[in-house]
């Protein structure tokens, strides 16, 4: 897997939304995100274009199921041109060292999704953000999983981390979106990211290749 830090999210609904943007990507920049609406939508075929395209490929859909069907579903993603691809740290233990087992694709470990706020998490766990935080922290560094998928406010929280920092939630300008965790890329890269995941404000952009050179 390449040096490139930048990820570009396509999320769109099909190959022909895609199409319209690509050609303005390169992809010695850039990796691209597919999610799991293109990818119900297209399958294998979003794939196999992105690889003839010449991407490395962030397949994110976020698996949390049992343990076996996890193990599949990533040997099956494994056998496609995918470098990442994420699974939801709250499965637990099991189903992490599940995931590990069978993939040479990087598996990445969603932490907290970004669109969640500290009422949010009182309400699905009777907790508050930080210690939910720092339970599913706790339980990457037990394991060998590759990476982590944090909102760049957790970043400070991750500096003795040696795992790769997968950080969405990056807006150079503020926005009124479902993204309530955000820093500027500057910001993200300065605190540790790793990588960093940016959609809309590239691939909506007037003009995308001038988008681009903002968060590279």
């Amino acid at each position: 897997m390449s040096q490139k830090k930048l990820i570009i999210a396509l999320d769109f609904a099909n190959l022909d939304e895609v199409k319209k943007i690509i050609e303005h990507i390169d992809p010695e920049q850039a990796m691209v995100k597919v999610g799991l609406q293109l990818y119900i939508s297209e399958g294998k075929r979003i794939l196999d274009y992105l690889t003839e395209k010449g991407f490395e490929i962030f397949l994110d859909l976020k698996l949390h199921d049992i343990p076996n069907t996890v193990s599949k579903t990533v040997r099956e993603i494994s056998s496609f041109n995918v470098a990442m691809t994420t699974i939801h740290l709250q499965g637990g233990r099991e189903m992490i060292e599940a995931a590990l087992e069978v993939s040479s694709t990087k598996i990445i470990g969603v932490s907290v999704l970004t669109s969640l706020n500290s009422s949010d998490i009182n309400e699905i766990h009777g907790s508050n953000f930080d210690d939910q935080f720092r339970r599913v922290m706790k339980l990457s560094e037990s394991t060998k999983i590759d990476g982590i998928v944090c909102s760049p406010q957790e970043l400070n929280q991750l500096k003795e981390s040696n795992k790769i920092k997968v950080v969405p939630g990056i807006r150079n300008e503020l926005t009124s979106d479902d993204q309530k965790r955000t820093m500027s890329s500057v910001e993200a890269y300065k605190n540790g990211a790793d990588f960093i995941v940016v959609g809309r404000p590239i691939t909506q952009a007037d003009n995308i290749k001038e988008a681009i050179l903002n968060y590279i």
